[in-house]
């Protein structure tokens, strides 16, 4: 039941605060994504491939149980706007990239900066900024061959952050 969910959900978030930041530098922001879907599943993902932390840009309550655990050892921030997140990465010095299916550089084709943050949008809706007000914040895409013109948002995460550890090697 949604009850349950909110009392494990509340519980990890609360051993969220001991969280420790992964062994490399990049951040994954998750940009008003549907809390019931992917939120859980790239938390897996991020802790696998040892991100420094994850931004939730205002996402409600979601099931931990598909993360693994992985809520609890993955440092989060919770933010209720983008531009408080974008803010604070800026301030510390991050490069920002979009994921989008017309992004404007290939994953494979361009060199991540060590401090690296890449924003997931909304599948459907996209992300909740217009990127023009944000001109620091680079689009990237993952080279697609087939006719689905966007990957799950989940798989995508995992791409990215694939090739983000394969370019900064294994730490």
């Amino acid at each position: 039941t949604f009850k349950q969910i909110e009392t494990r959900y509340r519980k990890d978030r609360q051993r969220n605060a001991l969280a420790v930041p992964g062994p490399h530098d990049f951040i994954v922001v998750l940009d008003q994504l549907k809390a019931r879907y992917n939120p859980p599943k790239i938390f897996r993902s991020a802790q696998a491939f040892g991100a420094a932390e994850v931004h939730l840009v205002n996402i409600g309550v979601f099931d931990p149980g598909p993360a693994k655990g992985a809520f609890r050892k993955v440092p989060a921030k919770f933010t209720e706007s983008f531009s408080e997140s974008y803010a604070d990465l800026i301030g510390r010095g991050y490069s920002c990239y979009l994921l989008a299916a017309d992004g404007d550089n290939s994953l494979v084709d361009i060199d991540l900066p060590q401090k690296s943050a890449f924003i997931f949008g909304q599948e459907e809706f996209g992300p909740s900024f217009a990127p023009s007000d944000f001109p620091n914040v680079q689009t990237l895409k993952i080279p697609q061959y087939g006719e689905i013109e966007s990957l799950n948002v989940s798989n995508a995460a995992s791409i990215v952050m694939f090739e983000y550890v394969r370019q900064w090697g294994e730490k």
